[in-house]
């Protein structure tokens, strides 16, 4: 586990208005995308800590799951033009609160508001758990419209829902705040995000281009936003199927912010449409050891194993998706092809009969016998037609290509395929490797349509993962340049804090913080974070804690304090909680305070 990572669990929605929990949720996901600014802390990614919404489960069960060493829990309470939020760190070990915090603002400040608990939080791991680079601001701000802002996490949260109402409630949303604040980037590429998914999976094309609109209206208003490069990667991809430009863009969308897992996934998916699956892979591993609990980066590894024929490992990540998301259509159809590839006929039926989501029961079954009697499946090619007429729908797998490919029904097979990449449809995007389409691989038309959609020019250049990690998401471990120190820099600095410390006996303040002490040093933050912890080897808080603990050790065996309690002598010497006074002792000694004065005395 790192120790310096954290996962920000969905802050309570304490308003007497239940409808204000996509303002809780929308402060929640910015507080995440501010601490992911922070190179060198590993930030849960939202849909792993998101999770967790409506539970009361252990921090230290939590932290488990998601491999971290600090959870922060939260609530809003919104009300008129004030808003409160109450939070606090919690250490997933032992479950001890290292901080805690309540902050009463006008909603006018928002952004400021969550700056400021956004810096409190990443000071506290930090001095707790070792050296991080931390900006002046964490959180910028992105409009001074805010009903523009209310109106924009109103449209984010049913955007997330993922269903055709939340989308299109979305879309309603985040127009209307392009309408309020047309100099808020954000919504733009909202909206940019939703019209290219809709017209990739949709015959709906023309969404296409009112995707582009927007998009390159937000990017007149923004032209460095994470979200932006994002959004029109999306469009490249999903919507024009141009991998190499594609690829430059999901690639700049990581460089702005390493944490953004959509992004990654999205290059996932790109390389496994192309049949790059070991770059895939590697991308789709990475994602999940930020957002472990996600969905959908579960599938997107289920569905590198099954494209590569591996079903058994498809099978295993498939579940894991489903045991997050029950009703994950994705995953559900997945299970039933993979189940089909493993001739587990008894598996399969079961599968249909108890699951209500189930994709396409009988196109399914029909597949099945097709697939695994050839030559005695006593299938005739009305019994195909009469099955996709009465299944004719939204579907995420094209189900009748694949009846009339398996059936031998070539031209068929190949007039549905060639219609549909002419379209760029989303369900046909990885039809490169597609499995049960064998039958018509062979055929000049498929081989046409292949060079014709995976021509050089559109592909990105082969490369190494190496490379392409090269400057984005893989590369958090650099030392900021402004944090080198020279030697006689580093001693005059150490001679400054020994002064403070033993002279001044600046530890004897509680409040003592990493920053107050670097200012009293004349140095900047990240330099004495960073000489603490690589010159000196002690986070900030063992460094001060120590000083306490040997200034305690003293005061309890002086005969003068004699009547003083020892929790009383570790509050003199500067310590600020019984706990902290308590482990750090143990830590140090192996042994209770009581215990050692017994000792010693």
């Amino acid at each position: 586990m790192d120790n310096k990572s954290i996962a920000i669990l969905p802050f309570l929605n304490l308003s007497s208005d239940p409808e204000n929990e996509y303002f809780s949720d929308g402060i929640t996901e910015d507080i995440i995308n501010a601490l992911t600014r922070i190179q060198g802390l590993k930030v849960t990614a939202r849909t792993s800590s998101f999770a967790f919404k409506g539970q009361h489960m252990d921090v230290r069960h939590i932290g488990n799951q998601l491999g971290v060493s600090t959870v922060l829990e939260g609530s809003v309470r919104k009300s008129k033009k004030r808003v409160r939020i109450s939070a606090q760190l919690i250490q997933t070990t032992d479950g001890f609160q290292i901080w805690s915090g309540r902050f009463d603002r006008d909603i006018e400040d928002i952004f400021e508001l969550q700056d400021e608990i956004s810096l409190a939080i990443a000071e506290q791991i930090r001095e707790n758990f070792g050296h991080l680079e931390i900006g002046e601001r964490l959180v910028a701000v992105p409009t001074q419209n805010i009903q523009a802002y209310n109106l924009y996490l109103k449209a984010r949260y049913n955007h997330l829902r993922w269903d055709r109402e939340g989308i299109d409630n979305a879309m309603k949303f985040y127009q209307q705040c392009i309408e309020m604040a047309p100099d808020f980037a954000w919504p733009y590429f909202g909206a940019g995000y939703c019209h290219s998914m809709f017209g990739s999976w949709t015959p709906n094309i023309a969404s296409l281009d009112i995707a582009a609109d927007y998009i390159d209206r937000g990017f007149e208003v923004d032209d460095q936003s994470f979200l932006g490069y994002y959004s029109k990667a999306t469009l490249e991809f999903w919507g024009h199927w141009n991998y190499r430009e594609a690829e430059k863009l999901y690639l700049r969308s990581m460089a702005l912010n390493p944490s953004y897992t959509e992004a990654e996934e999205g290059l996932a998916e790109l390389y496994t449409a192309i049949g790059w699956f070991d770059e895939a892979m590697d991308h789709t591993k990475h994602i999940l050891q930020l957002d472990p609990l996600s969905p959908n980066h579960h599938f997107t590894k289920a569905n590198i194993h099954y494209l590569q024929e591996d079903y058994e490992s498809a099978l295993t990540s498939i579940e894991a998706a489903l045991r997050t998301d029950p009703n994950f259509t994705h995953a559900i159809t997945l299970k039933q092809l993979s189940l089909i590839k493993l001739k587990n006929k008894e598996a399969l039926e079961a599968y249909l009969g108890y699951t209500p989501l189930a994709q396409s029961p009988k196109s399914c079954s029909m597949l099945y016998t097709l697939t695994h009697q050839p030559a005695d499946h006593g299938i005739k090619r009305e019994d195909i037609d009469e099955i996709v007429e009465e299944e004719e729908g939204f579907s995420i797998v094209p189900w009748p290509l694949f009846l009339y490919a398996q059936f031998g029904a070539k031209d068929k097979a190949l007039d549905l395929l060639q219609n549909a990449v002419a379209g760029k449809r989303g369900q046909f995007a990885n039809f490169l490797s597609r499995l049960f389409l064998d039958k018509i691989r062979e055929t000049d038309g498929y081989k046409e349509l292949v060079t014709k959609t995976f021509e050089p020019s559109r592909l990105p250049n082969k490369r190494s993962v190496q490379e392409l990690s090269n400057g984005n998401a893989h590369k958090n471990n650099e030392v900021d340049a402004r944090l080198l120190m020279q030697p006689e820099e580093i001693d005059m600095a150490i001679k400054k804090l020994d002064q403070l410390m033993q002279q001044d006996e600046r530890y004897l303040d509680t409040a003592l913080t990493l920053r107050t002490l670097a200012d009293e040093a004349g140095l900047h933050p990240n330099k004495l974070s960073w000489m603490l912890n690589d010159q000196v080897g002690v986070s900030f808080n063992d460094y001060v804690n120590n000083f306490r603990l040997e200034c305690f050790k003293q005061k309890s065996l002086d005969p003068a304090n004699k009547n003083f309690t020892l929790l009383g002598l570790a509050f003199e010497s500067g310590f600020n909680s019984k706990s902290t006074f308590n482990d750090y002792f143990k830590k140090k000694t192996g042994i209770t305070p009581r215990k050692w004065l017994k000792k010693h005395k």
